[in-house]
């Protein structure tokens, strides 16, 4: 159970999915929140995104299956192709999936789930064009300033701002970001514009040094893709910069027909620098502390950046009791597994992909079964239960066990 005693007053940087997700939670456990979002409107990408066993088990718990089943897909089976079309690997998920880990894997637009989960938080409650300027503690309180001239304080700062997080930087300073050599062309495309591909399917084509992810989304009727491509010198680190169609058309000249049909209907993509950093030795001091991208940024390999900020939220409602030590304690709690994910997701890359000589189809080179294989524990992983068990050990005079503890 939640620890709120007293009823603390907490300020949530940023109106992201963590953010709102950390919203939620923290008000259905008694706390008093406000969101500080910097953006002038309530909103989210429109790419599509992958939401693991472990994410959408606490999604469902909160009231949400029938709204993120209607509006995202649960995907039959994952295929990975050689440039050729060629079946490499096809693994069966849907029912299997689901009966394995308990909870499906889901492939949603992002601004589907964010509307779901900004319809958990009072509109009063979230107010926009907040751009933060400083944060730091005064007397028994938090102040924050933002770029308007607005302030505010609050008992508990929680910095969900993201991978350029201004609260992380009150935190640990200045860091020089990690760049993984490699950039994502991104999008949505209609699903009717590539009829070869099954609606119901996700794909991958692996290739000698690029990689093209295709996942169903929008109850089927779009399709998100995300091509992985070598970069040759550092580029900007952006979330919301525009690629080249000619890069994209490039990089994938004289593979299979499907994966033509897609960059042909693709248009314009997004680009995405890919970029982490390392993994904080602590996420706060004080009344502050991190959740999500600002916490743990990752790379997108594995799938889990949604994923970990949901947790996330699930642990800061758990420990969070108006003090500094709580903060502290939800901290030791989920940086070893997060920094074991984020660590883990720097190996998922286009090289890893990269087929093992010439598999055939139904085979794999080991690579390409690792990509498929290598994350059940991801998906097993419940944070409620690693609380409860965390608790349990307490209560009988045993060191609380972390997450990472639980897991192994």
């Amino acid at each position: 159970m939640p620890n709120i005693l007293p009823v603390p007053h907490v300020a949530v940087v940023g109106a992201g999915l963590g953010g709102l997700a950390a919203a939620g939670v923290l008000l259905r456990a008694g706390a008093t929140v406000d969101v500080y979002e910097q953006a002038p409107v309530l909103g989210e990408a429109g790419v599509g995104m992958h939401l693991g066993s472990n994410g959408s088990r606490l999604l469902f718990r909160w009231g949400l299956e029938e709204a993120l089943r209607a509006v995202a897909v649960r995907p039959e089976a994952l295929e990975v192709r050689a440039p050729d079309g060629r079946l490499l690997v096809r693994r069966p998920m849907g029912d299997t999936w689901e009966k394995e880990y308990g909870a499906p894997h889901l492939t949603v637009l992002r601004s589907d789930l964010h509307a779901l989960l900004a319809d958990r938080v009072p509109s009063g409650r979230i107010h926009l064009g907040a751009r933060l300027k400083s944060v730091a503690e005064d007397g028994d309180g938090v102040r924050l300033r933002f770029a308007d001239g607005r302030q505010t304080s609050a008992d508990l700062v929680v910095g969900a701002d993201g991978v350029h997080s201004v609260v992380r930087r009150a935190v640990a300073g200045e860091e020089r970001p990690v760049f993984s050599g490699s950039s994502a062309l991104r999008g949505v495309v209609p699903a009717a514009d590539v009829p070869g591909l099954a609606p119901d399917t996700m794909y991958m084509w692996v290739g000698p040094e690029a990689r093209l992810l295709v996942a169903p989304v929008d109850a089927g009727r779009r399709l998100t893709y995300v091509a992985v491509l070598p970069e040759t010198g550092p580029v900007e680190e952006s979330w919301s910069a525009t690629g080249e169609a000619a890069a994209l058309a490039a990089a994938f000249d004289g593979w299979h027909d499907d994966v033509s049909s897609l960059v042909r209907a693709a248009g314009t993509p997004g680009r995405w620098a890919l970029y982490d950093r390392e993994p904080l030795p602590y996420w706060g001091r004080g009344r502050t502390t991190l959740l999500g991208d600002a916490a743990h940024p990752m790379l997108p390999h594995h799938g889990q950046g949604a994923g970990q900020a949901l947790e996330d939220a699930v642990a800061l409602a758990h420990f969070v009791d108006g003090t500094p030590d709580g903060l502290r304690r939800y901290e030791e709690f989920r940086r070893p597994h997060t920094t074991r994910v984020q660590l883990g997701s720097r190996g998922g890359g286009a090289r890893k992909a990269r087929p093992a000589g010439d598999a055939p189809a139904g085979g794999a080179g080991g690579g390409l079964q690792q990509v498929v294989d290598d994350l059940s524990w991801v998906h097993h992983y419940d944070v409620e239960a690693a609380l409860v068990e965390s608790a349990a050990g307490a209560q009988r005079g045993r060191p609380a066990r972390t997450s990472e503890a639980a897991d192994v």
